[in-house]
């Protein structure tokens, strides 16, 4: 009897460790922010329906996650099985040959129901290289009870001379609060994504048809002068060490009277458990210059998964869980609607019970529809992007000319200067670049 009771112990042992064995470990790369936090904590039902895959969650600050995905992607190590990347980076990635292409979701997944734009943002050739967590456009927040305290009324389609106007009266009359918070962190995805949706509403361009640098226009040394005089006017105090996120806890606290920024903080300023001022909260389109052109951009979080992953199949099954119609019902009835991720599917848009909540829901869904890197200027471009211009060379060369307006924005150099070392960045950049404009 003992001797059977051990065999059937050591059968047992032997199965376990089999099982331990056979399951799989996927590491995801990941940003630290809200939605990217909550999709961690709601991880722990998908590892309950898929035992056989464990997940390991590096989660870094959005400097960093961009410096180390691109580091462990470009080098092929397989470090990350999933990374989080945005409209910038898939279609590159994907032409690089770095992105698993997702052309084989499962049918319930209904690739189809994604937004139009965000699902192009993220294919290369017709082809899905990342899912959309969740997408964004830009507008205008502002505090409706300030902007009625100073005797004024918020356009549905501000210009920036307005929004000077309301910051500098909300200012003077209340100066416990800036009249304006805006980002001013140094960064490709932090201070050039805002001036950079901002000068195209002036007129401004990255380059012309010929891929010649114009930052010695008239257009970007009108809108640099603004957003630097905007911020050091009406502005918040530190403004270079103030990002999205920063700017984000400020109007919650009720420390700003106008933010522009991304269409995904709506909820979160809107929600009482997290803003002081969500009673008090408005949306408007992002200003523009009456040139046509508006301040609103597109970009899309995503999740693909690395060619270099040994564990491709697992990956996919849980980009597929994290981006789904189902993940999102999870997060409602978790969370409420207000928190489901927005801004990727269109049934999220005609969801009553999600618009009953979110007011701003046909703004965000406008304005991600209306945003059209196709044609981001005034002038004609050679290139796609907003905020950002769709070549390889783009972070490096943005990070040095972001850091050149913050120091503008201290008051170390003049915009004058600032600019001058931007032309002088981008025309050495390309001097040494070998574009690829056919593929």
């Amino acid at each position: 009897m003992k001797n059977m009771l051990r065999t059937l112990v050591a059968a047992w042992a032997m199965l376990l460790l089999a099982g331990v064995a056979t399951a799989e470990t996927i590491t995801i790369a990941t940003v630290s922010n809200g939605d990217m936090i909550r999709m961690q904590e709601l991880a722990v039902e998908f590892t309950a329906e898929n035992p056989d895959i464990e997940l390991e969650w590096v989660t870094l600050e959005e400097g960093i996650l961009r410096q180390r995905v691109t580091t462990d992607i470009a080098t092929n190590s397989g470090r990350f099985d999933i990374v989080t990347i945005g409209s910038y980076e898939a279609p590159i990635w994907a032409m690089r040959g770095w992105l698993l292409p997702l052309s084989d979701m499962p049918k319930e997944y209904d690739v189809d129901d994604l937004i139009p734009s965000i699902k192009e943002s993220l294919s290369y050739k017709g082809v899905l290289y990342a899912a959309p967590f969740y997408g964004e456009s830009s507008f205008t927040m502002y505090r409706t009870d300030l902007i009625e305290a100073v005797g004024l009324a918020m356009p549905d389609e501000p210009t920036w001379d307005f929004i000077r106007k309301a910051a500098a009266a909300i200012a003077e009359k209340n100066p416990e609060v800036h009249g304006i918070c805006l980002r001013g962190k140094p960064g490709w995805g932090e201070n050039v994504a805002l001036i950079t949706a901002m000068a195209n509403s002036y007129g401004a361009r990255w380059f012309d048809e010929e891929w010649h640098p114009q930052f010695d226009s008239a257009a970007w040394s009108g809108a640099i002068n603004d957003y630097v005089k905007l911020l050091q006017d009406f502005g918040q105090p530190d403004p270079t060490s103030t990002g999205y996120t920063e700017a984000l806890a400020l109007f919650q606290a009720g420390k700003c009277g106008i933010w522009i920024d991304a269409t995904v903080a709506a909820s979160a300023v809107s929600d009482p458990q997290t803003s002081r001022v969500a009673d008090h909260v408005g949306f408007a389109k992002a200003p523009d210059r009456g040139l046509g052109k508006r301040s609103n951009w597109l970009w899309t979080w995503a999740l693909g998964v690395s060619a270099a992953s040994e564990h491709q199949e697992a990956a996919k099954t849980f980009v597929a869980w994290a981006t789904s119609k189902k993940y999102a019902q999870r997060v409602a009835e978790r969370d409420g609607w207000l928190n489901v991720p927005p801004g990727t599917r269109v049934s999220l848009y005609n969801n009553p019970e999600y618009l009953q909540v979110a007011p701003f829901a046909q703004m965000v869904l406008a304005a991600i529809e209306t945003a059209n890197p196709g044609d981001p200027t005034v002038d004609k471009v050679p290139y796609t992007g907003i905020q950002y211009v769709a070549i390889p060379e783009f972070p490096a060369m943005a990070t040095a000319v972001g850091e050149r307006f913050a120091k503008s924005l201290e008051g170390e150099i003049s915009t004058a200067e600032a600019l001058e070392n931007a032309q002088w960045v981008t025309e050495k950049v390309i001097e040494r670049a070998r574009f690829i404009l056919d593929d």
